[in-house]
């Protein structure tokens, strides 16, 4: 083992301070900068851009509010037909199903089936063929009102 000699090992209690570098030019895409550029009588160039600052496209909103104003009254969404309504619901009494139990087996929330049974609902061909195929029944060829 060697000794060491205690007055050999000094410390360094100088304080080190580090100080942070000033970008060579402002940024002037920064509000602050140029606020403060403004303040101090220097100089700025603002240049506006073409359509800057707009995500609306006026040719395609002009005709669509052209269209509604065409239109007049809104059009009525279509419902489940009176047909599809009485086979989702013969169906189910037949095979000795629930809403619930239905709508479990088709992976929606019962008042979904509700809705159907009730011709409250806007019809979704993907609903339509789950109920076909749990149900056993052809609900998507019949007619509609």
């Amino acid at each position: 083992m060697s000794s060491r000699n205690p007055g050999s090992i000094t410390q360094d209690w100088d304080t080190v301070v580090l100080h942070k570098s000033k970008p060579k030019t402002q940024d002037l895409r920064d509000p602050k900068a140029v606020n403060q550029a403004l303040r101090s009588g220097a100089q700025v160039q603002t240049v506006k851009k073409f359509d800057a600052g707009s995500n609306k496209r006026t040719p395609s909103t002009a005709v669509n509010a052209r269209k509604l104003d065409e239109a007049g009254e809104p059009a009525a969404l279509d419902r489940v037909s009176a047909e599809v309504r009485q086979a989702i619901q013969k169906a189910r009494i037949e095979k000795k199903l629930s809403q619930a139990e239905l709508a479990k087996q088709i992976n929606e929330r019962p008042q979904v089936v509700q809705e159907y049974e009730n011709g409250k609902a806007v019809p979704n061909q993907a609903v339509l063929a789950k109920m076909e195929r749990v149900l056993g029944v052809k609900l998507r060829g019949l007619k509609h009102k």
